[in-house]
């Protein structure tokens, strides 16, 4: 498997239960994602996109197969990182549906927390918080409660704190799902900047057609196997 930067899959399978009831939600599944590259994983309820994320995200145990993020193989027919917890932390920036943002915390202390967790000087996460703020144009926001935030401002944050540990991998899950239109082009436009900004590569498990067509690559997950074939690449 490369070792190069980025997102390595190869015949990733994941099985439930044994036996005559087990089941199996991922069969197949290869993919690659370079730095830089935001791509799309589209796929009808029920065909594995869920468990693919999880699986990513050292949130759920691969049965077989392989995976690396940035440089580092970390399964091979089992985990080969001794902390998830760690590797969740530094090496994947998780991005969801709703912004989960701390309530009573700032912005800029929402933004900041995960390094300040991992032993980052409180002023060093304080001013890499606001430095990703500013690039995402909510710095005016920092000192400001998450509930006094518009839906889209919220999502910025979301993603801000996604990337603070300059993560190799980004994963969003529905990320545009709650907002309209502009807003969800917005975050597109944000994730695809902030990729490469940061040669982060990123994957967009989504429903959302107004974002599909922007999607230069998109892989199909149908029955736990996945396809991959080129999107439109349309600019938004």
């Amino acid at each position: 498997m490369s070792q190069d930067k980025g997102i390595y899959i190869a015949g990733l399978s994941k099985r439930y239960g044994s036996g005559d009831s087990a089941v199996l939600a991922l069969k197949d599944v290869n993919m690659h994602v370079a730095p830089g590259e935001v791509v799309g994983l589209i796929g009808p309820s029920g065909s594995g996109k869920s468990t693919l994320l999880k699986c990513l995200g050292a949130v759920t145990d691969p049965t077989t197969g392989r995976m690396a993020l940035g440089n580092e193989t970390i399964f091979d027919n089992g985990w080969k990182v001794r902390e998830l917890r760690a590797l969740r932390r530094d090496k994947i920036g998780f991005v969801f549906q709703a912004p989960y943002l701390i309530p009573f915390l700032d912005v800029l202390d929402n933004v900041a927390l995960l390094p300040m967790l991992a032993g980052v000087p409180n002023a060093q996460a304080r001013g890499r918080a606001m430095e990703l703020l500013t690039a995402l144009d909510v710095q005016h926001r920092a000192s400001a409660m998450p509930a006094l935030l518009s839906g889209g401002e919220q999502q910025r944050v979301a993603i801000a704190r996604g990337l603070i540990n300059r993560p190799p991998v980004i994963l969003a899950d529905e990320p545009t799902a709650p907002l309209d239109s502009e807003r969800a082009m917005a975050v597109v436009r944000i994730l695809n900047a902030m990729a490469q900004r940061y040669q982060t590569a990123v994957v967009v498990v989504t429903h959302d057609e107004k974002i599909i067509p922007t999607f230069k690559r998109i892989y199909h997950i149908r029955d736990g196997v996945t396809h991959e074939e080129a999107g439109e690449g349309r600019s938004c």
